[in-house]
């Protein structure tokens, strides 16, 4: 079922990041790569999706083959270089059963590089189609089984103290978007500072879902990728997350949680609790100053925030 999309998504699909290029990368990092791959590269096409500026291509060696290979310097780009350490560990951790490119090796060093399985596929259509939600969230109900309880040589913060600091912006959001209406404001603020009631569970929750982490193969199954940042947290919460792009780009996206294991038996009060979480992040959020090396973060963001507060205003009966 489809209904009126939102504004279109300002962002220009696949083309979200500026990242180092293989020619860049110092020679004797590049040389520690073809080794690890087994055959000098003989041509590298970087992934311009996403909104970080590490390396991050695929790479064809002079034997045929593919890799698929991430890298930041420790140095120049620390706050990278720690998420892909994290995400190496947390990749090492998942259970076969996930979802999910697999870990092949990595290097902790002067540059933190990780060797992850190359797969065949594309990224979701955008706008969504149904059949791309429909694989991811198929997906995402297979991790969630496999991820119950999550893994246990990993200590994973909880969502309700990871999610914190979601909520501190909402003074400043009354302040700034009274075109909101400041009756509405405030019940979405009340609203927020519930969450803790609602995201808490005994699942391993990748919490960054969104098309760009998302590869469908030739079989048409989702792949899950980017694990830099996962939680313990509730089971339906990495599904409904998913829900937020096609929600904007004219999905019925209400039909689609009655149709789902994981959302159909959730309580409707935490939909409307983690929409108004996102709220206070995403408004918040876009009106930072834009980082030189993700040009389209903000309007990605702003984008987000607008779709979540129709939503919720639609559910609570405001509009």
């Amino acid at each position: 079922m489809s209904r009126a999309p939102l504004a279109p998504y300002p962002a220009p699909h696949g083309r979200t990041a500026r990242r180092l290029e293989w020619g860049f990368l110092p020679p004797h990092l590049r040389a520690y790569i073809e080794r690890r791959c087994g055959s000098p590269v003989a041509s590298a096409t970087s992934q311009t999706t996403g909104f970080t500026p590490g390396f991050a291509s695929v790479l064809v060696c002079e034997d045929g083959s593919r890799h698929f290979v991430k890298a930041a310097s420790v140095k120049a780009q620390r706050m990278f270089a720690d998420s892909y350490r994290e995400e190496a560990r947390k990749l090492a951790a998942l259970p076969a059963g996930v979802p999910a490119p697999r870990l092949l090796w990595h290097l902790d060093d002067d540059w933190v590089v990780l060797g992850i399985e190359y797969v065949a596929g594309r990224a979701p259509h955008r706008p969504w189609r149904a059949a791309d939600l429909d694989a991811l969230l198929d997906s995402l109900e297979v991790a969630a089984d496999a991820l119950t309880p999550p893994p246990g040589e990993l200590a994973l913060d909880t969502a309700e103290a990871d999610f914190a600091p979601l909520v501190a912006g909402w003074t400043a959001l009354r302040e700034r978007r009274t075109d909101l209406g400041p009756a509405r404001l405030a019940e979405a603020e009340a609203l927020a500072l519930r969450y803790a009631d609602v995201v808490g569970g005994e699942t391993l929750v990748h919490t960054d879902i969104r098309s760009d982490n998302v590869i469908i193969d030739a079989d048409g199954r989702a792949l899950v990728c980017d694990w830099n940042w996962p939680v313990r947290g509730a089971a339906w919460f990495d599904s409904f997350a998913a829900l937020i792009g096609p929600r904007g780009e004219g999905i019925d996206v209400d039909a689609v949680i009655a149709s789902r294991r994981l959302l159909r038996h959730v309580d409707p009060e935490a939909f409307d609790i983690n929409l108004a979480l996102y709220v206070g992040y995403f408004l918040t959020q876009c009106e930072l100053p834009v980082p030189p090396t993700s040009p389209h973060l903000r309007d990605h963001q702003r984008w987000q925030g607008e779709v979540c507060w129709d939503w919720l205003a639609e559910r609570r009966g405001w509009s």
